[in-house]
């Protein structure tokens, strides 16, 4: 980037370094270079590996991992007009998916004009108040300067029209790694401070099982709250795909344990006759579909790890 670096901090003291880790997703139209964008910043592919169809409904993660910061992209599933109940549902998995990120980045690219595709999602983002929007101008490198201008201040128009303050604009082409790692630097800041979520080597699919634990965790602690506040951790065993399927009918088999620190808080999550363990796979298993993409068997064991929460060894073990 060239150019002197000014330290503002006094020179007596040198300041703690502040570590940043949070999650991001890049919205936009089909073709807007969401993919190509993620693969970029996080420096290796990491679009699906999955053999399952219909992927693009199906979160993918890459990390940017720094120094100083862990940026943890999250592909939620395209939002669209909804024909269908589950296109209703999926938006919903993509709204709160939305609200649940540190920041949106919206992708537009330079060579198109905004259009209702984009007015559609724009107003979508206007509705979500607290998350920070960064506005993406993707594909740079195949305009002039004069057009990326113009585009520039249509995107700023479009929020003002919509009544919200874009937090940047930043023209990207991913092509050229041109202001990539810039993109970087603009969307780290609107982070919150944080160590790294995931160890260093992590990339797409372990991630996937992290949220699919997340999604049974709250459906587990859905309505005990009270009585196990933290006392449940979920791990996710396996995710394989059912053998000799046809293509047009997936199953995914996933294998988890719930685990609780005592052997009496087990009839709390089982229920009577089991009714609640069931209720808790149903539950969380049409979050994961949702969140998958693809129909999922859900196998849910509960298990005592005595005392887990004050113990190194079975924290790590069971990911925190």
């Amino acid at each position: 980037m060239g150019g002197m670096s000014v330290r503002t901090q006094s020179s007596e003291q040198p300041a703690e370094a502040v570590h940043r880790a949070g999650f991001a997703c890049f919205v936009g139209r089909p073709n807007a270079g969401k993919s190509t964008l993620t693969n970029a910043l996080v420096g290796q592919k990491v679009a699906i590996t999955s053999n399952r169809p219909q992927t693009t409904r199906h979160t993918v993660r890459g990390i940017v991992h720094r120094p100083d910061a862990q940026l943890i992209l999250v592909d939620t599933p395209g939002l669209h007009k909804p024909r269908t109940l589950l296109g209703e549902r999926l938006n919903d998995v993509v709204r709160t998916t939305w609200a649940e990120v540190d920041v949106i980045g919206f992708c537009l690219p330079a060579d198109q004009k905004i259009g209702p595709g984009d007015r559609f999602i724009a107003k979508e983002l206007a509705g979500i108040r607290k998350t920070p929007k960064v506005a993406i101008v993707t594909k740079t490198d195949l305009v002039d300067s004069k057009a990326l201008a113009e585009q520039l201040i249509a995107i700023d128009q479009l929020g003002k029209e919509l009544g919200f303050e874009w937090t940047e604009i930043v023209p990207v082409s991913a092509v050229g790694d041109k202001q990539v790692s810039l993109l970087a630097d603009l969307l780290i800041p609107l982070l919150p401070e944080s160590p790294p979520l995931y160890p260093e080597g992590d990339l797409t699919d372990e991630p996937e099982q992290v949220m699919v634990a997340e999604l049974i965790r709250e459906a587990a602690l859905e309505g005990v709250r009270d009585e196990l506040p933290h006392s449940i951790a979920v791990v996710v065993e396996e995710m394989i795909p059912r053998e000799d399927r046809p293509a047009d009918r997936p199953l995914l088999d996933i294998h988890a344990n719930l685990y609780i620190e005592r052997s009496s808080q087990k009839g709390i999550i089982i229920g009577p006759k089991g009714q609640r363990l069931k209720e808790v796979g149903m539950k969380s298993r049409k979050h994961i579909e949702a969140l998958l993409g693809t129909p999922v068997f859900l196998d849910l064991h509960v298990k005592v790890a005595k005392d887990w929460q004050r113990d190194p060894k079975q924290l790590r073990r069971l990911g925190f």
